[in-house]
């Protein structure tokens, strides 16, 4: 293994969080040089020094090997969050180390939880910062850098294929050097439209482009302490319920759609298992809404219902209402969606759509093979039959996703925090989700967490956004080499 060579490629992902905490500096000027000012400018320096000394001591060399790209993926975005804290710990106020480590992780790996009490006090720069995170780990930290590495081909398809799952490239129907191509125009398309609307209902441009980063990111950053909510407005969440819809879809199938495939979108199943399952869901959190009396008024309570169960299945966590305050029947239906999210493909976290969806096939196929044991029953979609090596692939990760799930619950229980606020906190980190319920609402934070938990459950946020096999790899030792 060449450390030095890995070394030098992660230099490429710093100089490139150099850049926006510049251009985070450069947004505290056109504010009037506020506090952050120097905090970010420092911060930039910093990483720029840091990123710039592997150019001068270690050798160019183009190629990486399998294992050596492994490691480069998880310590870019490790070392990412590390630098990340700067502009938060040298800015001060609520950031200490632990909470800066803990915001640093929560924006880069687009989970969009904060420690932060009051949002609305930190200045423009240090708000740009927070969201720019998102936007550098929505598209992924490591696609980034494959866009400005000069290395040879193969490496950098390597790199490109190491950032997008497996399950996710079932649906890119590109040549793999349209892949990097296919992915950066659909998000940074979807960002300037996004920010468009919202500066033509209401917004001011710089609260645009925060959302819209929080937004197509599935992050859930707001420059607001009440979320989407703060802005009273049901034009601007109607739009961005329709963003964090089309932000949670595969982005080969969105850019299929877009360029000449108008109905590749309705012909997935698992989209239309997608957008089935957000609908069914937020027509049953209204009807128990309107029953249990949390809302008297039918269009406050679809709208919320529409809202909230978007934003969780997508993973954004905006927020539009206090769900803590639901009845319980809503508060399940909230927690299902935390666990099925979005599209492999998209910018989301969680299980994956996807998944749950053989998952489901599987159950059919169960079922035919428990009615007709002699039958020959494949597992099928959409007339296709599904590989058996990948459904014993999704079946695997879901097992092994809930138990770390489990494993996350049981240690926060230690900390004498509740069950329901454990188990949905645990969640809302392995899917990236941002918020919890009981005592981590929509419209909370996580500012009462134990400092030891702010250290080290950042990991689990972690191991959701590189899909847990990644970071187990480091540690796998390869008999075969």
């Amino acid at each position: 293994m060449r450390l030095g060579l890995i070394v030098r490629y992660i230099s490429f992902v710093l100089l490139i969080n150099s850049a926006f905490m510049l251009l985070s500096a450069l947004v505290s000027v056109f504010d009037g040089i506020g506090s952050d000012f120097f905090p970010l400018l420092l911060s930039a320096f910093i990483t720029f020094t840091v990123g710039c000394f592997p150019f001068i001591f270690v050798p160019k060399n183009p190629n990486l090997n399998n294992k050596e790209i492994n490691i480069f993926v998880v310590l870019a975005w490790v070392i990412s969050c590390v630098f990340g804290i700067l502009p938060y710990v040298l800015w001060g106020g609520e950031f200490n180390v632990a909470n800066a480590w803990f915001e640093s992780v929560s924006g880069f790996t687009t989970t969009g939880a904060t420690i932060l009490n009051d949002i609305e006090i930190l200045p423009r720069g240090l708000l740009f910062w927070r969201s720019a995170t998102h936007f550098i780990g929505g598209i992924g930290i490591v696609l980034f850098a494959v866009i400005v590495l000069q290395s040879q081909y193969t490496t950098r398809m390597r790199l490109t294929n190491a950032e997008v799952s497996l399950l996710a490239k079932d649906n890119f129907h590109f040549k793999a050097q349209h892949l990097l191509r296919v992915i950066v125009s659909v998000y940074i398309g979807l960002t300037v439209i996004l920010t468009g609307f919202l500066v033509l209902f209401g917004m001011s441009f710089f609260d645009a482009i925060n959302h819209a980063f929080s937004t197509v990111a599935t992050g859930g950053f707001s420059t607001k302490n009440a979320s989407i909510a703060s802005f009273n407005s049901i034009p601007i969440g109607i739009i961005i319920i329709i963003f964090m819809i089309i932000s949670g879809m595969h982005f080969g199938i969105i850019y299929s759609t877009i360029t000449g495939r108008p109905k590749a979108m309705f012909h997935s199943p698992v989209i239309r298992f997608y957008l089935a399952t957000m609908g069914i869901g937020a027509i049953i959190v209204t009807i128990n809404l309107l029953v249990n009396g949390n809302y008297s008024n039918f269009f406050d309570a679809i709208y919320n219902s529409i809202f909230q169960v978007v934003a969780i299945s997508s993973t954004t966590g905006f927020a539009s209402a206090d769900t803590t305050i639901w009845h319980p029947a809503a508060i399940c239906i909230l927690i299902y969606f935390s666990i099925q999210c979005a599209c492999a493909g998209s910018t989301s976290g969680g299980i994956k759509v996807d998944r749950i969806y053989i998952l489901w096939r599987s159950i059919v196929a169960q079922l035919k093979i428990r009615q007709h044991p002699n039958a020959v029953v494949s597992v099928r979609s959409a007339n296709h039959i599904i590989e058996e090596k990948r459904v014993s692939s999704a079946m695997t990760y879901i097992s092994l996703y809930l138990f770390i799930t489990f494993v996350a619950t049981l240690i926060l229980s230690a900390f004498n925090i509740d069950l329901l606020s454990g188990f949905t906190t645990s969640l809302s980190f392995m899917g990236n989700v941002g918020p919890g319920m009981g005592q981590y609402g929509s419209l909370g934070n996580y500012a009462t967490l134990p400092e030891i938990v702010k250290f080290t459950y950042p990991i689990f946020m972690l191991l959701g956004r590189l899909e847990i096999y990644a970071l187990f790899l480091l540690f796998l030792h390869d008999k075969h080499r």
